[in-house]
């Protein structure tokens, strides 16, 4: 177990929402392939001047003053992301220029969208006596897909979320986790220019090789498997059932994943949270987001016991059992 408690939590949205009617106009699709496909009827779009930092700065900043704190006292600014501001810096890095701090260790984690999972594993581990850690999950997807690619488009929106967690003696913080990788799927889900394997020309702008490339009944198949897998693995390690779990926090990728993923981990319906509705799929920033909510909601009180899961490109996964 690794104990921490969570100070607070923050969250960061762009002002604009792209409802499913407004795509219609744009591509070829509707309101009703879209909702009976993802479970998706809306999701928020950034201004050309809103980055990834802008959102995780802001994000941040919530989440100290719902804790009280200010931002410069934090040890550790862990950032998960897959749409960074830059190839470097770190987009964390980006964070603590808006906020106008320095001195605490600050970097990201690309682990796509079971990011958020994984910086709190390493966040979790790298508490110590009186020490802090925001965790963000932040994303502007709408600048790396293609719009006139219906089967992704659709599919994306963009957010952020911060939780800030504590060291502490209580019982409570991560029970257990599991995670995982398979590079060797990698090509089902990528970016495929912007890097060194394909630097940017005008000829990888053109075909629009910038934007996300996705297979997508390979996704969907791998998805339900590892983020199942996971969700058992981190429920047994920590030696509980469905049935002591008070609320199930999947990967928010579309509403056929989430619903597998909860028949499969027989936890009943009403214990699952859902936003996917509202925001789509905010990649790395779906559970800290749906976190965030269900807080607020009143649906994560102290002391209850939080099933998460999630994958992502890489392809990536995990599962972890929180105790609030």
């Amino acid at each position: 177990m690794k104990r921490f408690k969570i100070l607070g939590t923050g969250t960061a949205f762009p002002e604009r929402v792209l409802t499913n009617a407004e795509l219609e106009k744009t591509v070829d699709t509707s309101d009703a392939w879209i909702v009976e496909r993802t479970g998706i009827r809306e999701r928020r779009i950034a201004d050309a001047e809103t980055s990834t930092s802008t959102l995780g700065a802001a994000s941040v900043r919530a989440a100290c003053a719902q804790a009280g704190i200010e931002p410069d006292s934090l040890d550790a600014i862990i950032l998960a992301t897959s749409s960074p501001d830059t190839m470097f810096p770190s987009t964390a890095c980006w964070v603590q220029h808006k906020l106008d701090i320095g001195g605490m260790a600050a970097f990201d984690i690309g682990a796509g969208c079971s990011g958020f999972l994984f910086a709190l594993e390493v966040g979790a581990s790298l508490l110590g006596t009186g020490k802090r850690v925001a965790v963000i999950g932040a994303e502007v997807m709408s600048k790396v897909v293609n719009w006139e690619d219906r089967s992704t488009c659709v599919l994306f929106g963009d957010g952020a979320a911060t939780v800030i967690i504590e060291s502490t003696d209580e019982e409570r913080g991560l029970l257990s986790f599991n995670w995982g990788s398979d590079g060797r799927l990698a090509p089902i889900l990528y970016q495929p220019a912007g890097g060194t394997q394909m630097p940017a020309t005008a000829e990888t702008v053109a075909q629009q090789l910038h934007s996300v490339k996705m297979q997508g009944n390979p996704v969907f198949k791998h998805a339900v498997r590892s983020m199942t897998a996971a969700g058992k693995a981190a429920l047994a390690a920590a030696e509980l059932s469905a049935d002591d779990i008070d609320l199930l926090i999947p990967h928010q990728a579309n509403m056929r994943i989430m619903e597998a993923c909860r028949t499969r981990l027989k936890v009943p319906k009403d214990k699952m949270m859902s936003i996917v509705h509202k925001y789509g799929n905010m990649s790395a920033a779906t559970i800290p987001v749906a976190l965030h909510e269900a807080r607020e909601q009143g649906r994560a009180p102290a002391d209850s016991t939080i099933a998460m899961a999630a994958f992502g490109t890489g392809l990536t996964w995990a599962g972890a059992v929180l105790r609030v």
